[in-house]
């Protein structure tokens, strides 16, 4: 029995109790006094503000950055699905050309079967591509303008002011609003 009583933590009266509290309060008071401590508190809570204000502004830059990115990702897609066809067209470009080279040549009388087939062939194709956005540039009797048509000659020609086009050499055309293959043409001198 007397084990367990050695064992056991001293208890006190409850007198003894309030004026333990009472000494740890007055140490506190003369540890900070409270002046000392509201100083501490506002600069704590300015720290605080300061830091908060630094975390909203690194938000609203990450939130600006990610909007921008999604902006920017919108405007990419927007243009690869505009503009999707543009490496086909040029590949085609050239088989068109051979195909209207083709349809201005005089033909025998048994030829015009073939004729025929190639009118045809020759029609669905421009249509595929004028669905697609791409179309012929014209040029003929216009302004030179360097911007869609490049002059691969200089001719003199009667009754025609200078810088006029004068003759196409090969097509130009255009995707939407942007120049897939610029016109060859002949430029009035």
């Amino acid at each position: 029995m007397n084990k367990k009583k050695k064992d056991m933590p001293e208890i006190h009266k409850i007198e003894d109790t309030e004026e333990i509290v009472e000494d740890l309060n007055e140490e506190k008071s003369e540890e900070v006094p409270e002046e000392k401590g509201m100083e501490t508190l506002k600069k704590e809570i300015d720290t605080l503000k300061a830091e908060v204000d630094r975390l909203k502004n690194e938000y609203a830059r990450a939130y600006a950055d990610t909007e921008n990115m999604q902006r920017r990702l919108r405007n990419e897609a927007d243009m690869a699905k505009k503009y999707r066809i543009q490496s086909f067209a040029l590949e085609v470009l050239p088989a068109l050309d051979n195909l209207e080279r083709a349809l201005s040549q005089e033909c025998a009388k048994e030829a015009e079967g073939y004729r025929k087939g190639v009118e045809m062939i020759y029609a669905q194709l421009t249509k595929a591509l004028k669905d697609e956005g791409v179309e012929e540039i014209d040029v003929l009797n216009k302004p030179f303008d360097a911007n869609t048509s490049q002059a691969i000659m200089l001719e003199k020609k009667e009754g025609v002011e200078s810088g006029i086009v004068t003759d196409v050499l090969q097509k130009g055309y255009m995707l939407k609003d942007r120049i897939l293959r610029a016109a060859m043409v002949k430029v009035s001198e």
